[in-house]
């Protein structure tokens, strides 16, 4: 009686998807209808959840990786009750939330998916923190095609799984053999997705995807190893109860046609024999609500005005004291901890750090999974450069609504020897594209102790970009500092020219100043200090009272720097002109003296470049 009620389930969650996907004329039932049976016994036999409270930190978590099959993750929350069927008809349309892969609008939905491959690495740091932070019985299930399993990310995240004996997590893969224009590379060679799931460490059951009895069996508690995750694969067929569609090519992301749909459900209603679908089992414990309350340091700033300190290691610092006034901080890094001084975290708090390894795709998505349901506020870092590689995972993130907050040290050619391939001179570009970004970009250590502590309590995604060489503290340990709020760090009412800059080059800005003072030519020099937002009606004041010359120095490329930023902020002031000195080109090994002069974005060019200003 409990399989056929499963087996009845799996049926009404295809009638739904091909009649969702009709209404909108859009959409993909035939992989929803691959994987029916599957999400069937997973919500209505396996997981423990409230249907009533989808964002019960104490319930089993869900991600559905393949997130073009978002009609049938609705499908099965109209059958425990949550949503209406009738809401299911307004599947991707203007203004409706369900949209044509998930995001969390919904709250059933904790992140965002569809850009494939990065589901399992969110499911990770859910089964990280479950594990290891809350201490809790929840279990993270995460649906993948076998379709996205050619991505990297996916086996970054198998390795992370088992290395870190994810036993509370549960892989299942479709393996349903078409992809989008042909079919995928494995088709339906089961064995081979099993050996390579063995090889990753993994717990691994190969079954029939439409028998609910193998399912519930391998899914559940029974099919589980401890100290092991779980990997299901799955063998099943695409376009599952659609005749003429069944295991056909050439039906990826194609709606029934509509004056088929009427046929299409008469013969998958024909297999549903009514039996009552059984209520989804409760959580076994309770865990407590997430803390809302603002994260505060423990204590004040305590550097010495004129004390030389990199920004990275005042990251370090900062991190570590906040660590230390509230649990909910974690930190993640990529094997550079000694470079971005997050290893001073680890070394004060071992429990609450993840070593991601060299995987900066998973290193970002393992971040987003321990943000979900603000069970934590985690920090991850790497060198900035490296964050492209996990640009795909940011733009997701935003997607999601994540709060995370990622740290990018090595930034800019004033890294030195190291060469071109460690100097990040597009992550400004990279993180001003994001539109629930805010980038930090502080000078000196006041300014980034401060900076760890107001991403900490920012809503959305945070980049605190920190510098490699030591630079002089130039703020008192009192001074406040806000979101959006610039600093006039040089100033007489003599001025000529504003000079903009941010870390290393505002301290060239100042040694700037220093040398055309003696001249008698007076600079006031502007910091940031936030990249996005800009602190524009700072800007356009400070411009209007030098007299609208203006000049920007920043260790990046001019593509979406901070001189464009500047440039889009004065767009409408009438008389203003300006200067963007940048670094415009590739560069090479050298010191950073060296460098910052060739590239033209030390001191001296910008005494240069004031006189030429002067002079036009």
């Amino acid at each position: 009686m409990h399989s056929q009620a499963l087996r009845d389930a799996a049926n009404r969650l295809r009638v739904r998807s091909v009649r969702a996907t009709s209404a909108s004329n859009s959409g993909h039932p035939t992989s929803c209808c691959s994987a029916a049976e599957i999400v069937s016994v997973l919500f209505l036999d396996v997981m423990r959840y409230r249907p009533d409270q989808p964002r019960d930190p104490s319930s089993d978590r869900f991600v559905l990786s393949k997130g073009h099959a978002a009609p049938l993750l609705y499908a099965v929350w109209a059958e425990v009750g949550y949503l209406k069927d009738e809401q299911l008809l307004e599947l991707r349309k203007m203004g409706s939330l369900l949209e044509g892969h998930p995001t969390p609008k919904l709250p059933f939905v904790d992140v965002a998916t569809g850009s494939l491959g990065q589901g399992l690495g969110a499911a990770c740091g859910m089964a990280y923190t479950g594990k290891h932070f809350d201490k809790a019985s929840y279990q993270v299930y995460c649906l993948i095609g076998d379709g996205e399993a050619s991505e990297g990310a996916i086996w970054e995240a198998m390795a992370f799984a088992s290395f870190y004996g994810l036993d509370n997590l549960v892989a299942i893969f479709d393996v349903n053999r078409l992809g989008q224009s042909e079919p995928a590379p494995l088709q339906h060679k089961v064995e081979i997705f099993h050996k390579r799931c063995e090889a990753f460490g993994w717990t691994t059951h190969v079954v029939d995807g439409h028998d609910v009895d193998e399912l519930s069996r391998t899914m559940g508690p029974s099919g589980r190893v401890k100290g092991r995750p779980t990997a299901i694969v799955a063998k099943t067929f695409k376009g599952r109860g659609i005749k003429g569609v069944e295991d056909i090519e050439g039906w990826h992301g194609k709606p029934i046609p509509r004056e088929r749909v009427d046929e299409v459900v008469r013969d998958i209603e024909g297999l549903i024999r009514g039996t009552p679908a059984p209520s989804p089992p409760s959580p076994l414990t309770t865990v407590a609500p997430a803390d809302s309350e603002p994260l505060r340091m423990p204590s004040p700033p305590s550097y010495t005005l004129g004390g030389k300190m990199a920004t990275r290691k005042a990251y370090g610092q900062a991190l570590a004291k906040l660590g230390r006034g509230d649990p909910r901080v974690v930190a993640l890094d990529g094997d550079t901890k000694n470079s971005t001084f997050s290893d001073l975290f680890r070394k004060e708090h071992p429990e609450r750090f993840i070593e991601c390894y060299i995987a900066e795709q998973n290193l970002v998505s393992v971040a987003v999974g321990c943000a979900t349901r603000d069970r934590t506020v985690p920090f991850a870092s790497t060198f900035a450069a490296f964050f492209s590689r996990g640009y795909d995972q940011i733009r997701m993130a935003a997607i999601s609504q994540s709060n995370i907050n990622l740290v990018g040290s090595h930034c800019g050619i004033s890294i030195g020897e190291d060469g071109p391939s460690q100097m990040a001179l597009e992550d400004i570009a990279m993180f001003r594209a994001i539109p629930t970004c805010t980038i930090f970009y502080p000078s000196d250590a006041v300014s980034t102790e401060k900076a760890v502590e107001l991403a900490a309590n920012t809503k959305g995604i945070c980049f605190i970009r920190t510098s490699r060489p030591e630079t002089a503290v130039i703020y008192k340990n009192d001074e406040c500092f806000k979101v959006g709020l610039a600093k006039i760090v040089r100033q007489s009412q003599k001025d000529k020219v504003l000079v903009i800059g941010a870390g290393i080059t505002l301290h060239e800005a100042l040694t700037a100043a220093d040398i055309l003072a003696s001249e008698g030519i007076g600079l006031r020099v502007l910091d940031v200090f936030t990249v996005k937002p800009l602190d524009v009606g700072t800007i356009v004041a400070q411009a209007r009272e030098v007299g609208g010359k203006v000049i920007t120095v920043e260790d990046h490329y001019p593509q979406g720097g901070l001189g464009e930023a500047v440039c889009g902020a004065l767009s409408e002031e009438l008389g203003v002109k300006v200067s963007c000195l940048a670094v415009k080109g590739v560069a090479w090994s050298g010191s950073p003296a060296q460098l910052m002069s060739a590239f033209q974005i030390d001191a001296a060019a910008i005494v240069k470049e004031v006189r030429a200003v002067l002079l036009d």
